[in-house]
């Protein structure tokens, strides 16, 4: 029956606070600073503001966000009235740029600013049912929380932003591919060492449909400006996975899969898909043997009603991925998975690498 899985959707989706964007400056000496560059194809109000409907134009941005001091790893603090910059993300500021030459010019700025080590940048792309300030707010968490140094873009395809939108969000998403690969081609202009681009849920699969797009058009495109791919609870079918890989052909290197076998969203996704499963909740990494990628399976970490964002939601795992940048070499170095750098398991299935993260427990004497 299509009503249960429908029901579960809008409950979920009625437990998550939406946020707002609310510009008060006065947080900026408050909170910790996070500065968020913004490129979209949504279409904006006669009042300025970004909703779900498309434009085939590309909107920039650049914002700063106050991240408050009551903050803790994995939330975010939503704003509500009366405003208070003690507990809530915040605006301070917003730049809207008039084309992508000054949006490259600003990242470019912002790039020199920083040792040619750190000249790297990441691409964060949402995912299913989000709203514009969704989505930055998350994407300043997401930088907060894993102390990224090097500029962060949050790259922001129209969703509706409603439970019941799946089949719009899907075609949004597929009409979404060209304002990415405008803006990664923009971001290599402007200097970038390295490209990470990082895909959550649905925003997996525009991901994969973009570097797909790309080596299409030169099939060195996608290993050539992108230097490293995570996604992030990935809504994608195995078989359409493993045939984009294909049209790719060499893949960025890292390119890793977060995966969990207690991700409800993504079991309610394949039921409605007619699936036993989609590549975020994977049970068998033989299924992409052929393949140079590793998985990375936080499902003793998934907690919460959906299960669908535990790397970014989950204290222990933002804590440990922190301390440890390169969790892929890490595991490389010693197989066995007992290098103590990281509570988990390795299996090698040709190819592709799974790590099975395990919660620390604690001996008894």
């Amino acid at each position: 029956m299509r009503i249960v899985p429908v029901l579960f959707l809008v409950i979920l989706a009625a437990c998550t606070p939406r946020g707002l964007i609310t510009i008060y400056p006065e947080a900026e000496n408050i909170g910790t600073p996070q500065s968020i560059f913004v490129a979209t194809t949504r279409a904006r109000t006669v009042d300025g503001k970004f909703i779900g409907r498309r434009s085939s134009v590309v909107s920039y941005l650049h914002y700063n966000i106050s991240i408050p001091p009551e903050h803790k790893p994995g939330q975010i603090n939503w704003p509500r009235l009366p405003i208070n910059p003690q507990e809530a993300f915040l605006v301070t500021k917003e730049d809207r740029f008039q084309s992508s030459s000054q949006f490259a010019s600003a990242l470019s700025r912002s790039l020199r600013t920083r040792k040619h080590s750190q000249r790297e940048v990441v691409i964060f792309v949402h995912g299913f049912n989000n709203t514009f300030a969704e989505g930055l707010y998350r994407m300043a968490q997401l930088s907060h929380d894993f102390d990224l140094t090097q500029p962060t873009i949050h790259y922001s395809w129209p969703s509706a932003g409603n439970p019941l939108g799946y089949g719009y969000d899907r075609d949004s998403m597929l009409f979404a591919r060209d304002g990415l690969e405008e803006l990664i081609k923009t971001v290599d202009r402007a200097g970038a060492k390295e490209i990470l681009l990082v895909g959550h849920s649905m925003g997996a699969l525009l991901v994969m449909e973009t570097l797909r797009q790309m080596s299409i058009e030169n099939q060195d495109n996608a290993h050539r400006l992108i230097d490293g791919v995570a996604l992030l609870s990935p809504d994608i079918d195995i078989e359409l996975f493993k045939q984009q890989t294909r049209r790719i052909g060499r893949l960025p290197d890292p390119f890793v899969i977060f995966t969990s076998r207690k991700d409800r969203a993504l079991r309610l996704s394949a039921r409605l898909t007619g699936q036993k499963a989609r590549l975020g909740n994977v049970e068998d990494a033989r299924l992409l043997a052929d393949l140079k990628v590793t998985l990375v399976d936080v499902s003793e970490f998934s907690t919460g009603a959906a299960g669908h964002f535990t790397p970014a939601k989950s204290p222990t795992l933002i804590r440990l991925f922190s301390s440890l940048p390169d969790i892929d070499a890490a595991f490389r170095r010693d197989r066995s998975g007992r290098s103590g750098l990281l509570p988990g398991t390795v299996l090698v299935v040709q190819k592709a690498t799974e790590i099975i993260l395990l919660p620390v427990t604690k001996k008894t004497p």
